[in-house]
């Protein structure tokens, strides 16, 4: 996959183990990381359709598409990451800083309302 920082298995559905993650998503990813100097905790990646969390969806969600990732991390990291992913052009970024399962979403694909940034 080419990834200085992620592995196929981190990327891949957790549902399936399908590898459809956008190498050019992750060339952008690996930058972000490099930046950052933190290593990057990866709660969700690429969801095929038939991923419990995408089935339930009436349409295409944004990890389906292999261009978004969930990033575990909260407080000074997290507010580290959306700064840097900002800089390098992320334009989806979804927030949840709430409860045990604290994560930053960053996504670029077009088929969704760009920029945007909400919170879960």
């Amino acid at each position: 996959m080419g990834s200085k920082y992620f592995t196929e298995k981190e990327l891949a559905c957790q549902h399936c183990g399908a590898h459809k993650f956008d190498k050019d998503f992750l060339a952008l990813l690996d930058t972000i990381r490099e930046e950052c100097g933190f290593p990057f905790i990866v709660s969700s990646a690429y969801r095929c359709k038939d991923h419990p969390i995408e089935a339930r969806k009436p349409f295409t969600g944004e990890h389906e598409t292999g261009r978004a990732i969930d990033i575990a991390c909260s407080g000074e990291k997290a507010l580290q990451l959306v700064t840097v992913a900002l800089k390098h052009g992320i334009t989806r970024i979804g927030i949840n800083q709430k409860g045990n399962g604290r994560f930053i979403h960053l996504g670029v694909s077009k088929d969704f309302p760009n920029p945007t940034i909400w919170s879960y």
